[in-house]
């Protein structure tokens, strides 16, 4: 496979050389114009089979659409559609939907599994309770999907919680409680392939784990929530108060 093609030009007749990971950065750019934020490319291996050229070749492509700040690529990922990540705050208590909204981004959810059943044995350990209401749900900013949340809460609190109510509605409006605050801790992992499908990255793609215990005002956890960012479209920032000169992140803690 060559780098290089002849093609006629129109105009005078003349023959002008033209080289071909140019031609093969210039399809992409067209195929790139409604492309969602996010959303991943074919494989290196995929576009050289499209495009009968050689992977140097395709890579030379991709790296001049990047170039263009079209485009990204990321360990686990590949290639994908660059755009401005969705940030998230971590300084005060709120929802996925408030931080979307808050950075423009149209907010939606859909809800995968809705069920009454037994709780898991660390969920059942945190909540102090065997009954439970288990929801996950896949929340989209834009159309597109960035992140898995499963939510386990004591089932005679949402006893009468429905399908709908959920899916409408995040969990710290629907409970008729004070809420006091929630401890979250986020780690790196990698998405399962049923996690993997619901946000559109390939299996075993890196994702921002974050477990999140909420309590109500007398210190009783109410909810236990699992939240899977995909993790090239997501940030977390958080505001550091003035404190003792130090080169370690706060909070950090080492993993067992």
């Amino acid at each position: 496979m060559s780098d290089t093609r002849n093609t006629l030009e129109t105009g005078g007749g003349v023959v002008v050389r033209r080289i071909r990971y140019q031609e093969i950065a210039e399809a992409l750019r067209e195929r790139l114009a409604d492309a969602p934020v996010g959303s991943v490319l074919a494989s290196e291996s995929e576009m050289s089979a499209e495009f009968a050229a050689s992977r140097v070749t395709v890579r030379r492509a991709l790296e001049l659409v990047r170039d263009d700040g079209l485009i990204a690529a990321r360990q686990g990922f590949g290639w994908y559609v660059a755009g401005e990540p969705v940030r998230q705050s971590l300084e005060t208590l709120g929802t996925i939907e408030s931080q979307v909204e808050g950075v423009g981004k149209i907010s939606e959810r859909k809800i995968a599994e809705f069920a009454f059943e037994d709780a898991p044995e660390r969920v059942r350990k945190v909540l102090g309770v065997t009954d439970v209401l288990r929801v996950k749900r896949i929340n989209l900013a834009d159309g597109e999907p960035f992140a898995v949340v499963t939510v386990w809460c004591p089932a005679d609190l949402a006893a009468t919680f429905s399908r709908r109510d959920v899916e409408r509605r995040p969990f710290y409006e629907l409970l008729d409680i004070e809420l006091r605050g929630a401890t979250q801790t986020i780690g790196a992992d990698l998405a399962s392939a049923s996690d993997a499908a619901l946000l559109g990255v390939p299996e075993r793609a890196p994702v921002l784990r974050c477990q999140r215990v909420t309590t109500d005002h007398a210190g009783r956890a109410v909810l236990v929530s699992e939240h899977l960012f995909a993790a090239h479209r997501t940030e977390f920032v958080v505001e550091l108060p003035q404190a003792e000169p130090s080169m370690t992140p706060s909070g950090l803690r080492l993993v067992e």
